[in-house]
Protein backbone atom coordinates (compact mmCIF):
# COMPACT_ATOMS: atom_id res chain seq x y z
CA UNK A 1 0.00 0.00 0.00
CA UNK A 2 1.70 3.48 1.35
CA UNK A 3 4.89 1.91 1.40
CA UNK A 4 5.53 0.17 -1.77
CA UNK A 5 6.64 1.86 -4.77
CA UNK A 6 5.34 -0.40 -7.62
CA UNK A 7 1.77 -1.94 -7.46
CA UNK A 8 -0.75 -1.18 -4.30
CA UNK A 9 -1.45 -3.76 -1.95
CA UNK A 10 -5.05 -4.58 -1.26
CA UNK A 11 -4.84 -4.98 2.52
CA UNK A 12 -4.10 -2.19 5.34
CA UNK A 13 -1.30 -4.25 6.93
CA UNK A 14 2.34 -2.35 6.96
CA UNK A 15 5.18 -4.54 6.43
CA UNK A 16 8.58 -4.04 8.56
CA UNK A 17 10.98 -2.08 6.59
CA UNK A 18 8.90 -0.65 4.81
CA UNK A 19 8.53 3.37 3.47
CA UNK A 20 5.74 4.36 5.51
CA UNK A 21 7.39 6.50 7.51
CA UNK A 22 9.31 8.15 4.49
CA UNK A 23 5.96 8.86 2.51
CA UNK A 24 4.58 10.44 6.01
CA UNK A 25 7.57 12.98 6.09
CA UNK A 26 7.55 13.62 2.06
CA UNK A 27 3.86 14.59 2.42
CA UNK A 28 3.85 16.83 5.69
CA UNK A 29 6.84 18.57 5.62
CA UNK A 30 6.39 22.51 5.30
CA UNK A 31 8.65 24.77 3.29
CA UNK A 32 9.20 22.27 0.35
CA UNK A 33 6.33 22.95 -1.82
CA UNK A 34 4.18 20.11 -3.76
CA UNK A 35 5.62 20.66 -7.35
CA UNK A 36 9.65 20.27 -6.10
CA UNK A 37 8.01 17.62 -3.78
CA UNK A 38 6.91 15.63 -7.21
CA UNK A 39 10.14 16.91 -8.64
CA UNK A 40 12.56 14.80 -6.76
CA UNK A 41 9.56 12.13 -7.09
CA UNK A 42 10.26 12.31 -10.76
CA UNK A 43 14.24 11.91 -10.21
CA UNK A 44 14.04 8.96 -8.06
CA UNK A 45 13.27 5.28 -9.09
CA UNK A 46 11.62 5.01 -5.26
CA UNK A 47 10.99 6.99 -2.08
CA UNK A 48 13.72 5.00 -0.12
CA UNK A 49 16.44 6.87 -3.13
CA UNK A 50 15.54 10.24 -2.62
CA UNK A 51 16.00 9.59 0.98
CA UNK A 52 18.89 7.93 0.90
CA UNK A 53 20.39 10.86 -1.24
CA UNK A 54 22.97 13.70 0.29
CA UNK A 55 21.28 16.83 1.22
CA UNK A 56 23.65 18.58 -1.24
CA UNK A 57 22.67 16.55 -4.13
CA UNK A 58 18.81 17.15 -3.41
CA UNK A 59 19.78 20.81 -3.60
CA UNK A 60 21.33 20.55 -6.95
CA UNK A 61 18.37 18.80 -8.61
CA UNK A 62 15.86 21.58 -6.82
CA UNK A 63 18.81 24.23 -8.06
CA UNK A 64 18.65 26.38 -4.98
CA UNK A 65 19.20 25.89 -1.16
CA UNK A 66 16.00 24.56 1.34
CA UNK A 67 16.31 24.79 4.80
CA UNK A 68 13.17 22.94 4.87
CA UNK A 69 15.36 19.75 3.46
CA UNK A 70 17.04 19.04 6.74
CA UNK A 71 13.50 18.44 8.28
CA UNK A 72 12.47 16.56 5.30
CA UNK A 73 15.51 14.27 5.58
CA UNK A 74 15.18 13.62 9.23
CA UNK A 75 11.90 11.74 8.67
CA UNK A 76 8.77 12.10 10.28
CA UNK A 77 7.68 12.67 13.58
CA UNK A 78 7.89 9.41 15.21
CA UNK A 79 4.39 9.91 17.24
CA UNK A 80 2.74 10.26 13.78
CA UNK A 81 4.23 7.45 12.23
CA UNK A 82 3.11 4.96 15.27
CA UNK A 83 -0.48 6.68 15.40
CA UNK A 84 -0.61 5.95 11.60
CA UNK A 85 0.31 2.15 12.09
CA UNK A 86 -1.91 1.67 14.90
CA UNK A 87 -5.33 3.41 12.52
CA UNK A 88 -3.79 1.44 9.20
CA UNK A 89 -4.08 -1.86 11.19
CA UNK A 90 -7.82 -1.30 11.56
CA UNK A 91 -10.25 -2.72 9.31
CA UNK A 92 -10.97 -0.64 5.75
CA UNK A 93 -8.23 1.67 7.03
CA UNK A 94 -5.42 2.58 4.27
CA UNK A 95 -3.40 5.04 2.44
CA UNK A 96 -2.55 5.74 -1.23
CA UNK A 97 0.52 7.46 -2.33
CA UNK A 98 1.83 9.15 -5.38
CA UNK A 99 3.26 5.96 -6.46
CA UNK A 100 0.42 3.44 -6.04
CA UNK A 101 -1.06 2.23 -9.64
CA UNK A 102 -4.47 3.26 -8.26
CA UNK A 103 -3.63 7.11 -7.22
CA UNK A 104 -6.85 8.34 -8.85
CA UNK A 105 -6.33 9.25 -12.57
CA UNK A 106 -7.97 12.63 -12.35
CA UNK A 107 -6.38 14.06 -9.34
CA UNK A 108 -2.92 13.34 -10.85
CA UNK A 109 -3.29 15.77 -13.48
CA UNK A 110 -4.16 18.80 -11.46
CA UNK A 111 -1.16 21.60 -10.60
CA UNK A 112 -0.79 20.61 -6.74
CA UNK A 113 -2.07 17.37 -6.15
CA UNK A 114 -1.89 15.79 -2.33
CA UNK A 115 1.02 13.18 -2.37
CA UNK A 116 -1.03 10.97 -0.09
CA UNK A 117 -4.01 10.49 1.27
CA UNK A 118 -5.77 8.83 3.83
CA UNK A 119 -8.62 6.58 3.20
CA UNK A 120 -11.29 4.65 4.74
CA UNK A 121 -13.85 2.46 2.72
CA UNK A 122 -13.54 0.68 -0.76
CA UNK A 123 -10.39 1.93 -2.43
CA UNK A 124 -12.22 0.39 -5.27
CA UNK A 125 -14.20 4.02 -5.34
CA UNK A 126 -10.34 5.94 -6.07
CA UNK A 127 -11.18 5.23 -9.68
CA UNK A 128 -14.88 5.07 -10.21
CA UNK A 129 -16.01 7.81 -12.71
CA UNK A 130 -17.59 10.55 -10.70
CA UNK A 131 -19.53 14.01 -10.11
CA UNK A 132 -19.02 16.41 -7.34
CA UNK A 133 -22.35 17.95 -6.36
CA UNK A 134 -21.23 21.01 -3.27
CA UNK A 135 -23.30 23.93 -1.85
CA UNK A 136 -24.90 25.81 1.24
CA UNK A 137 -24.33 24.75 4.36
CA UNK A 138 -27.79 26.28 5.34
CA UNK A 139 -29.83 25.29 1.98
CA UNK A 140 -33.74 26.24 1.51
CA UNK A 141 -35.72 22.52 1.72
CA UNK A 142 -35.66 22.83 -1.98
CA UNK A 143 -32.35 23.33 -2.42
CA UNK A 144 -31.96 20.10 0.13
CA UNK A 145 -34.33 18.37 -1.99
CA UNK A 146 -32.49 18.84 -4.99
CA UNK A 147 -29.12 17.93 -4.17
CA UNK A 148 -30.80 14.71 -3.06
CA UNK A 149 -32.53 13.79 -6.09
CA UNK A 150 -29.77 14.79 -8.78
CA UNK A 151 -27.39 13.03 -7.00
CA UNK A 152 -29.52 9.67 -6.54
CA UNK A 153 -30.07 10.14 -10.17
CA UNK A 154 -26.45 10.28 -11.30
CA UNK A 155 -25.71 7.85 -8.83
CA UNK A 156 -28.16 5.20 -10.36
CA UNK A 157 -26.34 6.32 -14.19
CA UNK A 158 -23.40 4.94 -12.64
CA UNK A 159 -21.15 8.25 -11.61
CA UNK A 160 -19.89 8.18 -7.75
CA UNK A 161 -20.89 11.48 -5.99
CA UNK A 162 -18.15 13.50 -4.23
CA UNK A 163 -18.64 16.28 -1.91
CA UNK A 164 -17.15 17.18 1.79
CA UNK A 165 -19.61 15.50 4.61
CA UNK A 166 -20.61 19.50 5.48
CA UNK A 167 -24.25 19.81 6.56
CA UNK A 168 -26.45 21.40 4.29
CA UNK A 169 -26.42 19.84 0.29
CA UNK A 170 -22.52 18.45 1.17
CA UNK A 171 -25.41 15.44 3.28
CA UNK A 172 -28.02 15.58 0.87
CA UNK A 173 -25.83 14.43 -1.91
CA UNK A 174 -23.80 11.89 0.20
CA UNK A 175 -27.87 10.37 0.95
CA UNK A 176 -29.14 10.76 -2.35
CA UNK A 177 -26.24 8.66 -3.62
CA UNK A 178 -26.38 5.88 -0.93
CA UNK A 179 -30.15 6.05 -1.76
CA UNK A 180 -29.82 5.05 -5.27
CA UNK A 181 -27.49 1.79 -3.36
CA UNK A 182 -24.58 3.84 -5.21
CA UNK A 183 -20.82 5.27 -4.49
CA UNK A 184 -20.20 8.08 -3.04
CA UNK A 185 -16.92 9.67 -2.14
CA UNK A 186 -16.51 12.13 1.06
CA UNK A 187 -13.45 14.54 1.12
CA UNK A 188 -12.99 15.78 4.79
CA UNK A 189 -11.02 18.40 6.47
CA UNK A 190 -9.50 16.80 9.45
CA UNK A 191 -7.95 13.69 9.63
CA UNK A 192 -9.96 10.58 9.36
CA UNK A 193 -9.83 9.72 13.26
CA UNK A 194 -12.77 11.60 13.48
CA UNK A 195 -15.82 12.99 12.06
CA UNK A 196 -16.78 16.73 11.26
CA UNK A 197 -19.39 17.75 11.74
CA UNK A 198 -20.01 15.43 14.66
CA UNK A 199 -23.61 15.12 13.96
CA UNK A 200 -22.51 13.23 10.68
CA UNK A 201 -20.67 10.52 12.23
CA UNK A 202 -23.62 8.16 11.49
CA UNK A 203 -23.36 8.98 7.31
CA UNK A 204 -19.67 8.92 7.62
CA UNK A 205 -19.95 5.06 8.78
CA UNK A 206 -22.56 4.63 5.91
CA UNK A 207 -20.08 6.26 3.37
CA UNK A 208 -17.15 4.27 4.37
CA UNK A 209 -19.70 0.80 3.53
CA UNK A 210 -20.80 2.13 -0.25
CA UNK A 211 -17.87 4.42 -0.94
CA UNK A 212 -14.83 6.16 0.82
CA UNK A 213 -13.51 8.73 3.22
CA UNK A 214 -10.32 10.66 2.36
CA UNK A 215 -8.16 13.10 3.90
CA UNK A 216 -4.56 14.56 2.81
CA UNK A 217 -4.70 15.66 7.17
CA UNK A 218 -2.70 13.55 9.13
CA UNK A 219 -4.32 11.91 11.76
CA UNK A 220 -5.29 13.72 14.67
CA UNK A 221 -5.89 17.13 12.82
CA UNK A 222 -9.01 19.17 13.87
CA UNK A 223 -11.45 21.05 11.85
CA UNK A 224 -9.65 24.17 10.95
CA UNK A 225 -11.06 26.46 9.01
CA UNK A 226 -8.37 26.62 6.34
CA UNK A 227 -8.20 23.39 5.91
CA UNK A 228 -11.72 23.36 4.03
CA UNK A 229 -10.62 25.47 0.98
CA UNK A 230 -7.61 23.70 0.54
CA UNK A 231 -9.42 19.78 0.67
CA UNK A 232 -11.86 21.62 -1.89
CA UNK A 233 -9.18 21.04 -4.50
CA UNK A 234 -9.18 17.83 -4.00
CA UNK A 235 -13.09 17.23 -4.55
CA UNK A 236 -12.82 19.17 -8.19
CA UNK A 237 -10.01 17.13 -8.98
CA UNK A 238 -11.21 14.13 -8.03
CA UNK A 239 -14.76 14.68 -10.27
CA UNK A 240 -14.99 15.35 -14.00
CA UNK A 241 -17.21 18.06 -13.04
CA UNK A 242 -18.88 19.57 -10.39
CA UNK A 243 -22.69 20.44 -9.57
CA UNK A 244 -23.43 23.68 -7.52
CA UNK A 245 -26.96 23.47 -6.38
CA UNK A 246 -27.16 26.34 -3.75
CA UNK A 247 -24.77 29.48 -3.27
CA UNK A 248 -24.71 32.40 -1.71
CA UNK A 249 -22.07 34.98 -3.32
CA UNK A 250 -19.75 34.35 -0.87
CA UNK A 251 -20.19 30.42 -0.71
CA UNK A 252 -16.99 28.32 -0.11
CA UNK A 253 -18.70 25.97 -2.65
CA UNK A 254 -17.86 28.73 -5.57
CA UNK A 255 -14.39 28.42 -4.43
CA UNK A 256 -14.56 24.34 -5.75
CA UNK A 257 -16.50 25.53 -8.71
CA UNK A 258 -13.18 28.34 -9.43
CA UNK A 259 -11.06 25.36 -8.83
CA UNK A 260 -13.18 23.14 -11.35
CA UNK A 261 -12.77 25.60 -13.76
CA UNK A 262 -9.23 25.94 -13.23
CA UNK A 263 -8.68 22.37 -13.89
CA UNK A 264 -10.05 22.08 -16.86
CA UNK A 265 -13.46 20.54 -15.12
CA UNK A 266 -16.67 21.23 -16.28
CA UNK A 267 -18.94 23.04 -14.06
CA UNK A 268 -22.85 23.20 -13.99
CA UNK A 269 -25.44 25.15 -11.38
CA UNK A 270 -28.86 24.93 -11.15
CA UNK A 271 -30.45 28.73 -11.46
CA UNK A 272 -33.00 29.46 -8.75
CA UNK A 273 -35.14 32.48 -7.61
CA UNK A 274 -34.25 35.88 -8.24
CA UNK A 275 -35.17 36.63 -4.77
CA UNK A 276 -32.96 33.78 -3.12
CA UNK A 277 -29.67 35.18 -1.62
CA UNK A 278 -28.86 31.16 -2.14
CA UNK A 279 -29.10 31.48 -5.52
CA UNK A 280 -27.11 34.31 -6.38
CA UNK A 281 -24.21 32.09 -6.40
CA UNK A 282 -25.28 29.66 -8.98
CA UNK A 283 -26.53 32.96 -11.08
CA UNK A 284 -22.96 34.23 -11.00
CA UNK A 285 -21.73 31.06 -12.16
CA UNK A 286 -23.86 30.78 -15.37
CA UNK A 287 -23.38 34.16 -15.94
CA UNK A 288 -19.17 33.25 -16.04
CA UNK A 289 -20.30 30.32 -18.50
CA UNK A 290 -21.48 27.46 -16.32
CA UNK A 291 -23.65 25.43 -17.74
CA UNK A 292 -26.96 25.86 -16.36
CA UNK A 293 -28.85 22.45 -15.75
CA UNK A 294 -32.10 21.68 -15.02
CA UNK A 295 -32.29 18.32 -14.59
CA UNK A 296 -29.89 15.40 -13.93
CA UNK A 297 -30.39 14.63 -17.21
CA UNK A 298 -28.60 17.38 -18.44
CA UNK A 299 -25.55 16.70 -16.60
CA UNK A 300 -25.57 12.63 -17.91
CA UNK A 301 -26.08 14.42 -21.57
CA UNK A 302 -22.97 16.59 -21.37
CA UNK A 303 -20.64 13.65 -19.51
CA UNK A 304 -22.31 10.40 -20.35
CA UNK A 305 -19.49 9.37 -23.16
CA UNK A 306 -16.33 10.42 -20.97
CA UNK A 307 -17.93 9.16 -17.93
CA UNK A 308 -18.39 5.61 -19.21
CA UNK A 309 -22.27 5.89 -17.52
CA UNK A 310 -25.86 5.54 -19.19
CA UNK A 311 -27.26 8.98 -20.52
CA UNK A 312 -30.85 7.98 -19.42
CA UNK A 313 -32.43 6.61 -15.83
CA UNK A 314 -35.75 5.51 -14.92
CA UNK A 315 -37.99 7.88 -12.84
CA UNK A 316 -38.32 6.69 -9.87
CA UNK A 317 -41.65 6.99 -8.54
CA UNK A 318 -42.35 9.11 -5.79
CA UNK A 319 -45.00 10.66 -3.45
CA UNK A 320 -48.22 11.37 -5.60
CA UNK A 321 -48.03 15.52 -5.97
CA UNK A 322 -51.29 15.67 -7.78
CA UNK A 323 -53.69 18.46 -6.21
CA UNK A 324 -57.03 16.78 -4.73
CA UNK A 325 -59.34 19.63 -5.71
CA UNK A 326 -59.60 22.96 -7.14
CA UNK A 327 -58.79 24.77 -3.55
CA UNK A 328 -55.55 22.76 -3.52
CA UNK A 329 -54.99 23.63 -6.91
CA UNK A 330 -55.43 27.15 -6.79
CA UNK A 331 -53.52 27.38 -3.23
CA UNK A 332 -50.60 26.17 -5.49
CA UNK A 333 -50.94 28.76 -8.28
CA UNK A 334 -50.84 31.14 -5.64
CA UNK A 335 -47.65 29.77 -3.72
CA UNK A 336 -45.28 29.49 -6.52
CA UNK A 337 -41.93 28.70 -6.09
CA UNK A 338 -40.78 32.02 -3.84
CA UNK A 339 -41.35 31.91 -0.40
CA UNK A 340 -44.65 33.85 0.55
CA UNK A 341 -46.30 34.04 4.20
CA UNK A 342 -49.95 32.95 4.98
CA UNK A 343 -51.06 36.30 4.84
CA UNK A 344 -50.16 36.69 1.20
CA UNK A 345 -51.78 33.16 0.22
CA UNK A 346 -55.04 33.84 1.76
CA UNK A 347 -55.14 37.23 -0.25
CA UNK A 348 -54.16 35.94 -3.29
CA UNK A 349 -56.33 32.46 -3.29
CA UNK A 350 -59.31 34.30 -1.42
CA UNK A 351 -59.24 30.98 1.23
CA UNK A 352 -60.01 31.37 4.89
CA UNK A 353 -56.71 31.64 6.90
CA UNK A 354 -58.02 27.99 8.26
CA UNK A 355 -58.61 26.52 5.10
CA UNK A 356 -54.93 27.82 3.94
CA UNK A 357 -52.93 26.64 7.25
CA UNK A 358 -55.01 23.33 6.88
CA UNK A 359 -53.84 22.80 3.15
CA UNK A 360 -50.78 23.73 3.93
CA UNK A 361 -50.20 20.92 6.71
CA UNK A 362 -51.19 18.59 4.24
CA UNK A 363 -49.17 19.30 1.20
CA UNK A 364 -46.44 19.39 3.23
CA UNK A 365 -46.90 16.26 4.98
CA UNK A 366 -47.27 14.94 1.33
CA UNK A 367 -43.94 16.50 0.34
CA UNK A 368 -45.32 19.18 -2.32
CA UNK A 369 -45.02 22.86 0.21
CA UNK A 370 -41.65 23.46 2.94
CA UNK A 371 -42.08 25.52 5.65
CA UNK A 372 -39.31 28.51 6.00
CA UNK A 373 -38.12 30.84 8.92
CA UNK A 374 -40.05 33.25 9.34
CA UNK A 375 -43.78 31.57 8.43
CA UNK A 376 -43.47 31.40 5.02
CA UNK A 377 -43.92 28.83 2.68
CA UNK A 378 -42.64 27.73 -0.61
CA UNK A 379 -43.32 24.75 -3.05
CA UNK A 380 -40.89 21.90 -3.74
CA UNK A 381 -42.39 20.11 -6.95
Amino acid sequence: MAGRDSQPTQGTEIAAGDSLGRWLALHHTVGVGAARKRQLLAHFPSIDALFDTRRAELERILGERLPALDQLLAGPDPALETTTRAWLAEARNFLVTWADADYPPLLREISDPPLLLYGVGQRAALSHPTIAVVGSRNPTPGGRANAHAFAEHLARAGLSVASGLALGIDTAAHNGALAANGMTVAVTGTGLDRVYPPRNRALAHRIADHGVLLSEFALGTPPRAENFPIRNRIISGLSLGVLVVEAACKSGSLITARLAGEQGREVFAIPGSIHSPLARGCHALIRQGAKLVETAQDILEELGALAGVVTSTPVVAGADNTPTDAAERRLLDCLGFDPVDIDGLVACSGLTPQAVSSMLLQLELRGMVASLAGGRYQRTT
